[in-house]
């Protein structure tokens, strides 16, 4: 007697730190990685430790610190914290793998797997970013962890897909986000699946399971006939988006929603959980738990999406993905971003597809054997993503960009003690001090000459 195959729970947390590098978080996560059995009535019924966790950061530390590319004491840092936390909270006294890590500038993911599920399974393991800051450098990008977990069958199994993002800030920038994220699409680049006979990289659509999350800053747009549309009337959004039901009533305003549900221009074949039944996690005062910053109005800036292959693009609105958390944490007060988690049921896993001599007739002519496939993503019919030629030469060409800015910004702020404008004023008047004293000493020299 077959049992159904357990279906895969993968948590997803994603924060942005406001450049506080190691003070960006608290030594103590629970709230944030571990908050499934308080608030979640699924893990209430069955306490079950996620198979996998991924946790992305954005603005992980100083800007001209991640463009010299000096982010490594902090990542390590963040993953000895997260491993120790995650296993410290886990119900069952579960044990996790740190499957891939990787950061550019100040994007960075972290996935890990449970031991007796996934961890000590996961194999084809590859990290890949890009860059979509002016002339490709990595204030803004992405980070990608991609890897495969082979069928209980002895099949190829399916391939798991995480992209963390940091997209282009400001309400009216939309049409940068939306550059980013095509950019994004055609530049964050992986080897092909072991299912393929071609040797092209392929997208992060290629994938069984896709999961997209971070700061992705798209922000509430209110039309000027709105009734909060005003400066003025911010006091009055605030208490809007206190209730879930003005939340639900401003929604429609999200450019996020509108530009993947209406318009159809972002992330293609995407689901996403109902963020409007929690506050907006973007600006906030420093220091404070519940309370927005006026010089912004507040948004929806963080988010998490997903996508499986068992979805159907012909039925944009449901997915076979069981959205069971999808929250912020508001206690975390050291960024102007509150940080947000989601817990996703997957489907069971598919099985892998019987050897075509098991299936044929005996009267049936022999034919070529095929090959093994893995279960990928089905996207909408006018949506084709594709390699961009030229990813590999925008990168790194971005790269030197960013280690030239950041080692010159890393100078100032050395010399500045702390501050690159002062460091640069102080640059500037020793300069100013050096050709005084070069000029005197070419005036003492003539006096001397003189008959």
């Amino acid at each position: 007697m077959s049992t159904q195959p357990t279906r895969p729970l993968v948590q997803i947390a994603s924060y942005n730190t406001n450049l506080q590098a190691e003070r960006g978080l608290p030594q103590d996560l629970v709230d944030w990685l571990a908050p499934t059995l308080q608030v979640s009535s699924f893990l209430a019924r069955e306490r079950r430790a996620p198979d996998i966790f991924a946790v992305g950061f954005q603005e992980l530390l100083p800007l001209h610190l991640g463009l010299s590319g000096l982010s490594k004491s902090v990542i390590e840092s963040r993953n000895a914290l997260i491993l120790s936390q995650i296993e410290k909270h886990a119900p069952n006294g579960e044990r996790y793998t740190l499957i891939a890590k990787v950061v550019n500038v100040g994007v960075a993911l972290l996935v890990y797997g449970r031991d007796d599920s996934v961890g000590r399974r996961a194999c084809d393991v590859q990290t890949q970013w890009t860059s979509c800051g002016p002339l490709y450098m990595g204030n803004k990008g992405a980070v990608g962890v991609r890897f495969r977990v082979p069928g209980e069958d002895g099949g190829l199994g399916e391939v798991y897909t995480f992209v963390c993002a940091h997209l282009t800030a400001h309400a009216p920038k939309l049409a940068s986000r939306i550059q980013d994220y095509n950019h994004i699409v055609g530049s964050l680049l992986f080897p092909p699946l072991p299912s393929s006979s071609s040797s092209a990289p392929t997208t992060m659509f290629a994938t069984s399971h896709l999961f997209f999350f971070g700061d992705l800053n798209f922000r509430l747009s209110l039309p000027p006939t709105h009734e909060f549309a005003s400066r003025a009337q911010l006091p009055h959004l605030v208490e809007a988006l206190a209730t879930e039901d003005g939340r639900a009533a401003l929604k429609e305003h999200d450019q996020l929603l509108i530009e993947r549900d209406v318009k159809g221009t972002v992330f293609h074949g995407m689901r996403e959980g109902e963020f409007w039944r929690f506050k907006c996690s973007y600006k906030y005062r420093l220091g404070k738990v519940d309370e927005y910053d006026p010089k912004r109005m507040p948004a929806w800036t963080d988010r998490i999406m997903y996508a499986t292959h068992a979805d159907s693009p012909d039925e944009p609105q449901t997915s076979s993905i069981t959205n069971v958390l999808y929250t912020t944490i508001p206690s975390y007060t050291t960024s102007d971003h509150k940080p947000i988690v989601s817990l996703l049921l997957l489907p069971p896993p598919s099985p892998s597809p019987p050897p075509i001599s098991s299936i044929a007739s005996s009267t049936t002519p022999p034919s070529p054997s095929p090959s093994p496939s893995i279960p990928l993503l089905r996207l909408p019919s006018d949506f084709h993503p594709t390699p961009d030629p030229w990813a590999r030469a925008k990168r790194y060409t971005g790269r030197t960009l960013d280690r030239l800015v950041g080692y010159c910004w890393w100078l100032l702020t050395m010399l500045g003690a702390g501050s690159a404008l002062v460091g640069l004023g102080q640059l500037v008047l020793s300069l100013g001090v050096w050709r005084w004293w070069r000029a005197r000493e070419a005036g003492v020299g003539q006096d001397v000459l003189l008959p």
